[in-house]
Order: structure tokens, then C-alpha cells, then sequence
């Protein structure tokens, strides 16, 4: 590790963060925004991005906003292959150029092929590394065989990485059962949002739901219970739609709104659970107006196999709306279990369909709740504190010492 340069002498410190891709979701609006807001600090940071898959939506148009202008990496890409290689190759030539101090990566491609590169190709100036697991993909996703091959690679690079993030307490837990490293080798880093477009002035409130529930063709008096989640086995939407069977069968009147796309479309619009609610279940895919869209909704829900910390029920949250949640990641630090909403085990769907229908049958409740989670998420997830976070921690890792 470095220890001296500019992380002790106060001048501009070259920041290389290295992410997948920009698909939609929380690492990807992290990435882009730690980009710039840490430049004002002193950090120049290449902001090298993977290529997202058709059906996965992209973040390009914060990044456009926010006037970051990533450097694309064609050949890396979410799948194994023979293009990784070719990754490789323009990764460590990108990064030869612009000769970091500090490489930090997000994801699991991206965590793989940048530590890789930084001690292979840039051994010879070798950058401090830092790697941020937003969640994990050594569980749920894989085969037992496949996942005891990706734990190794893990465990090898863990014990490379200078500094090891985990986005939540949970998280943290997680890996260190699988054996990345000890606990203690981790930092809990929480997320840290813009959560600033979800404080819609109460006269504005009504209004956008309505507008938002004309658009889906949503009827204006009946419960809403709404799913933001790609079309992604790991998500479990089929799980929803059993759920919302169990909830139709005790209210009727409900509709539900699945907020996202993916791979599984079409397999998911053919289940019986589907057909059974017909037009109470819409199919909006992936949306930008998100605060309209929680607005619109009474009950939040994430029925998911595996999470980091999900984004989207911060953002419910901060729009006033409790959730219900399967027991998984991170999901218990930002929904409190009978102060913010319901965490529940998720195998265990009728008891998630009970605590969905008690919450739309108290409307004091569900108020109660929901300010209850908007307090606690603007407390505890805020951009200005992941950026103070991190920026301490470069400083700290740059200047050499142990945190």
C-alpha cells in the first residue's frame, strides 16, 4: 500500500471505479453519483462501466444528468466467457493510463477483473484496493459447484483487497460465514442516496397519484400493493404473484403493480396466479418517475432469495410508504420490523400475504408506519454520509493506515 502521495499531501487523488455495469438498481446510482460528488473533494475519479444485457435497463440517464461520462468496456459483460479476456486486456490498458491510486470496484465481475488487473498489470504500482460487496452472488444464484468455485476466487481476492466493504450489517455476516474474511475485515459502509425528489409537498401528493394510477388504469379507491424487482429468478416475482393470489382472496378489490422487466416476462405473465388476477395486476416495466409510482402505491413489497440492501424499499420508504419484505440481505436494516413495516421468513408466504392485508385494511397504520420509515431512512441512508464515509476512508487507506 501507498503511503504517501497525494492522500497525505492534500492534492488531487486518482480514483478508478470499476462497476459491471450500469444496469438499474443501487450500485449503479452509487457509482454514479460517488463519481461526482467526491469531486469537489479532491478525487478525480474514470468511472469504467460493463455492458448491461437487453433486458436489464441502464442508468445512463442519471449519468448524463450528473454530467458523468463513463468509460464503456465492451467485452465486459455480466455472463462467463472468452470476452473476458478481452476485458482484461482494455481494463488494464485503461487503467495503465490513467494510473490510479486507488482502484475501487463494485460487483462481481467487475470485483474479479479490476483487483486482477491491479495486481497483475499494475503490480509494479500497485494501487490500494477497495472492494464494495453491494450484496453477494455466492448463494441463490448458482450451482453448488459453480458457487464453491466463485467462494474460492472470493477468498483468494478477499485477502488481496486492502479494504473490503459491506453495504449492511447482514451482509457483512454473510460473507464472513462463507469465509471472504473475518468480520473485522470489513467496513459497513450503509448506501447512501439523493433522496430528495421522494419530499413531494403534501398538495402535490394526491395529485400525482391519481395521475399516475389514470396512467396505469389503476381504479382511484382501491388498495395498491406494488413490487419493484427485475424479471430475475433471484427476485422470486413468481412468489409474489403468489402472495397477491393469497391477498386478491382476502380483499378482493386489490390490484397490484410489478414495477421492473427481465428475462422472465413472458415465462411470468403464463403462471396461473397471473391469469387468476387478470387485470388487477399490471405490467408497467421499468419506470423513472419513481416517486409517482410509490405515491400511487399503499403497501410496498420485495419477495426476493437474496438482496444487498434493496434500493427500492429506501425509496418507499422516503416516499412515506410501509413495506412488507422477505427475511433476506440487508432488507431488515432498512425495513424495522413492526416500526417501518414487516420482515418476514421468506418461505413463509401466507404469513406475508396476512401482514400485506392487515396493512391495507388500517390506513392509521400504514400512516404511522410510513413516517416511521421515512424518518429512519433519511437518517440513516443519506448521500452527504456514504460521500464523508468514503472520502475518510480513501484518505485514511492512501495515507497508509490501518482503519
Amino acid at each position: 500500500m501507498q503511503t504517501s502521495g497525494p492522500g497525505a499531501a492534500g492534492g488531487e487523488i486518482r480514483i478508478a471505479r470499476i462497476i459491471s455495469r450500469l444496469n438499474i438498481g443501487g450500485p449503479a446510482i452509487q457509482a454514479i453519483t460517488l463519481t461526482r460528488r467526491l469531486e469537489p473533494l479532491g478525487f478525480r475519479t474514470l468511472l469504467v462501466r460493463g455492458v448491461e444485457e437487453p433486458d436489464e435497463g441502464a442508468m445512463d440517464d442519471l449519468a448524463a444528468s450528473l454530467g458523468v461520462r463513463p468509460l464503456r468496456l465492451a467485452a465486459m459483460r455480466r455472463n462467463l466467457g472468452r470476452q473476458d479476456l478481452r476485458a482484461f486486456g482494455a481494463l488494464a490498458r485503461a487503467l495503465r493510463r490513467f494510473d490510479p491510486h486507488l482502484v475501487h470496484t463494485h460487483m462481481a465481475k467487475a470485483g474479479t477483473l479490476g483487483r486482477a488487473v491491479a495486481l497483475t498489470a499494475l503490480a509494479d504500482r500497485r494501487p490500494v484496493l477497495v472492494h464494495t460487496y453491494h450484496g453477494h452472488s455466492l448463494s441463490g444464484y448458482w450451482s453448488g459447484r459453480r458457487n464453491a468455485a466463485f467462494t474460492r476466487v472470493e477468498q483468494v481476492l478477499g485477502r488481496s483487497t486492502d479494504h473490503l466493504i459491506a453495504v449492511s450489517q447482514e451482509v457483512r455476516a454473510e460473507l464472513q460465514a462463507l469465509g471472504i474474511r473475518p468480520r473485522e475485515a470489513f467496513h459497513v459502509v450503509p448506501l447512501g442516496l439523493d433522496l430528495s425528489r421522494f419530499a413531494v409537498p403534501a398538495d402535490e401528493q394526491e395529485a400525482r397519484r391519481r395521475a399516475l394510477r389514470d396512467e396505469l388504469e389503476v381504479p382511484q379507491e382501491v388498495p395498491v400493493v406494488v413490487l419493484v424487482a427485475r424479471l430475475v429468478p433471484i427476485k422470486r416475482v413468481d412468489r409474489f404473484l403468489r402472495i397477491a393470489a393469497l391477498v386478491a382472496a382476502a380483499n378482493s378489490a386489490t390490484h397490484f403493480v410489478v414495477v421492473g422487466d427481465g428475462e422472465l416476462r413472458e415465462e411470468l405473465h403464463r403462471l396461473p396466479e397471473t391469469q387468476t388476477l387478470g387485470s388487477r395486476v399490471h405490467w408497467p416495466g421499468f419506470r423513472r418517475d419513481m416517486p409517482d409510482v410509490l405515491l400511487a402505491a399503499d403497501v410496498v413489497v420485495q419477495t426476493s432469495d437474496n438482496e444487498g440492501t434493496p434500493v427500492s424499499l429506501i425509496e418507499a420508504a422516503a416516499a412515506g410508504r410501509p413495506a412488507v419484505t422477505t427475511d433476506v440481505g440487508g432488507s431488515a436494516s432498512v425495513v424495522l420490523e413492526g416500526r417501518t413495516g414487516h420482515v418476514v421468513p421468506r418461505e413463509d408466504e401466507r404469513g406475508f400475504a396476512t401482514r400485506v392485508v392487515e396493512l391495507l385494511e388500517n390506513p392509521e397504520r400504514r400512516r404511522v408506519l410510513g413516517a416511521a420509515a421515512r424518518d429512519h431512512v433519511l437518517a440513516t441512508f443519506a448521500l452527504d454520509r456514504l460521500v464523508d464515509d468514503l472520502a475518510w476512508l480513501y484518505r485514511e487507506a492512501l495515507a497508509g493506515r490501518r482503519i
